[in-house]
């Protein structure tokens, strides 16, 4: 007969084994697993990405994408809100309990003409996803389909925010401001590259995008007859002298260990040959890797073309085109969130040579908002495939995706989540038996 203290004691162990085997959390897939279930969906991904191609909509007008984007999300039966920034959805998977983390694409397209050739060509002429928005949507909503299937193993809430108006209209502030992100502990998003091979990704610490900011200068002078030049104040000729000295902004007043560029894309002026008009005008971009630069760029920029104008008895008036254009600051990637990033991404894409340090891109990216509020990582997504001639680049009308890598950024995305939220609540349980 045993010992009544220790019958009791006994007792006590199995209802504690009992009772931590009731509330044990079941470990989470790893990430070649859901690599697995993403390539298992890539016929069901690449679908998606040639009806949304089909239909380009320009940013605020995402009329026929949103309504693509919420069919998908009631076929997986994953609960939205649309309306965010007028076409914006944003989605949870999980019981929003725990952690959250967020995963972003954006949903509008360029205004350019795509040529003849694919058999889901673009059906809006004059409107293309030649910045490989569809392919996002596409591996989001991928993601979003392997996530769903695997939702009771979620050790948090994953939040899938469709953002509109990234080109033109910075609609990730908008979408921020709107309360996208409030509650989220992370983010991350992914960007098509046709500059890297097909099925590669790269990612940095730091800054990974530009800040860019548009500009337009009008010069003030005064026109006549273009036989006595001695009596005119010429703006043509003040407004290429401002043309020429402000690339000494960037060559002689910027860190040669830093990086900006400053480009004059537009240039007009006059509409006779024999007359010297009153007003010339030009424009462009400044686009800086740290915020102190653009503003340093900003300032001076508008007082050299003040005081060259000057010289040429001409005026300036500056246009940054901010209600056109907001500015973009840089989109800086949180060190440790980019460093797992870049781990999980070696075993989703099968091994470490597929992942490299990205060069930073001069281009804007208004995923620099979320960075701004919460930690972040973008990364970019290789597709140049030269066999069947995906090798040109962004935003031009020859650009051409290989959709092999469309199930590859599903898998990015859904390993970064659960990978995330799994680290997050292990260290939530870390920080509750120290307390204890």
């Amino acid at each position: 007969m045993a010992h009544p203290s220790f019958a009791f004691l006994s007792a006590i162990l199995v209802t504690c084994l009992v009772q931590l085997s009731v509330n044990a959390v079941p470990p989470p897939p790893l990430p070649k697993e859901l690599a697995a279930n993403a390539k298992a969906s890539s016929d069901w991904i690449v679908g998606l990405r040639r009806k949304l191609h089909a239909t380009p909509e320009l940013g605020g007008n995402e009329i026929k994408t949103s309504a693509t984007i919420k069919a998908a999300l009631d076929e997986l039966g994953i609960n939205y809100k649309d309306g965010y920034v007028g076409t914006g959805i944003v989605a949870t998977i999980g019981n929003g309990a725990g952690p959250t983390v967020a995963l972003r694409s954006d949903i509008d397209a360029l205004p350019i003409l795509e040529p003849e050739g694919l058999p889901f060509r673009s059906q809006h002429e004059g409107r293309m996803h030649a910045c490989g928005h569809d392919s996002h949507m596409s591996m989001l909503l991928g993601a979003a389909k392997v996530l769903k299937a695997m939702e009771h193993l979620l050790p948090g809430t994953v939040r899938l925010v469709f953002q509109p108006n990234e080109e033109f209209g910075a609609g990730g502030d908008q979408i921020v401001q709107q309360g996208a992100l409030d509650g989220v502990d992370a983010a991350f998003a992914l960007h098509i590259w046709p500059m890297l091979p097909s099925g590669s990704l790269a990612t940095r610490p730091g800054t990974i995008m530009a800040g860019a900011l548009s500009f337009h200068i009008k010069v003030n002078g005064r026109g006549g007859h273009a036989a006595m030049p001695h009596l005119n104040a010429d703006p043509i000729v003040a407004a290429s002298a401002i043309i020429s000295g402000m690339q000494t902004l960037v060559s002689r007043e910027t860190s040669p260990l830093g990086s900006a560029v400053l480009s004059v894309t537009l240039l007009k002026a006059g509409s006779a040959y024999n007359v010297i008009p009153d007003v010339a005008e030009f424009g462009g971009t400044i686009r800086t890797l740290d915020h102190d630069t653009m503003v340093h760029l900003q300032g001076r920029l508008e007082s050299l073309a003040a005081a060259i104008a000057a010289g040429f008895g001409c005026t300036t008036s500056l246009d940054w085109r901010l209600n056109e254009q907001p500015y973009y600051p840089p989109t800086v990637n949180d060190p440790k969130v980019a460093a797992m990033a870049a781990a999980v991404a070696a075993e989703v894409l099968g091994g470490e040579e597929h992942v490299v340090e990205a060069v930073p891109s001069m281009a804007g990216e208004d995923f620099a908002f979320f960075c701004r509020k919460v930690p972040c990582t973008l990364g970019f997504l290789g597709t140049k495939n030269e066999s069947i001639g995906a090798v040109h680049g962004l935003h031009t009308p020859r650009f051409m995706l290989d959709e092999s890598v469309l199930h590859k950024g599903a898998a990015l995305h859904a390993s970064w989540a659960f990978t995330y939220l799994s680290q997050a609540q292990s260290g939530a349980r870390s920080a509750d038996k120290e307390e204890l």
